[in-house]
């Protein structure tokens, strides 16, 4: 009896759907995704640029507004300055570093980010240089830019902002 139930269910019953993809349906469903993935791989690319872009929107607002409040600082003579800084930082690492005013340190930035364009060291301005110098008098850091010449997605050059 066991003998003829074993052989009624290795059988396979006329009617019954079979369970399983055939090889068309699976060559039509991996082109379909493959279609899908071809025409996000773009949007996402974008959104990537985008992301880097307001990255670097912030990083700039960041160094710029340490460089101003050194300066206002510098200012009101909380510490000494250098003779021709016309109080402006010498470089970007006081600003990490920091200056000493009656015994403390006055730090203006956790840490230097880096170029998120670039991925390298950001270009320097001082007071004196010309606004579109690509190079550094050493003198002071009025500004800072991107040092790369790609175009943003606005059609605007990243060192000009």
């Amino acid at each position: 009896m066991d003998r003829a139930i074993n052989m009624r269910k290795a059988r396979p019953v006329a009617g019954r759907p079979q369970h399983g993809f055939t090889l068309i349906e699976l060559i039509v469903a991996t082109a379909i995704l493959v279609i899908l993935v071809g025409a996000a791989f773009p949007v996402v690319r974008s959104v990537v640029y985008r992301e880097r872009e307001h990255e670097l929107r912030e990083d700039l607002w960041m160094i710029r507004d340490a460089i101003d409040r050194y300066k206002d600082a510098a200012d009101r003579q909380a510490f000494q300055i250098k003779v021709g800084s016309e109080g402006y930082p010498p470089d970007l690492d006081t600003l990490v570093n920091g200056v000493d005013v009656a015994g403390k340190k006055l730090k203006f930035i956790r840490r230097i980010p880096v170029d998120p364009i670039s991925k390298g060291e950001w270009g320097l301005r001082s007071m004196q240089d010309d606004k579109d110098s690509d190079s550094w008098g050493g003198q002071n850091v009025f500004d800072v830019y991107c040092k790369t010449d790609q175009v943003a997605l606005d059609g605007t050059k990243y060192k000009d902002w």
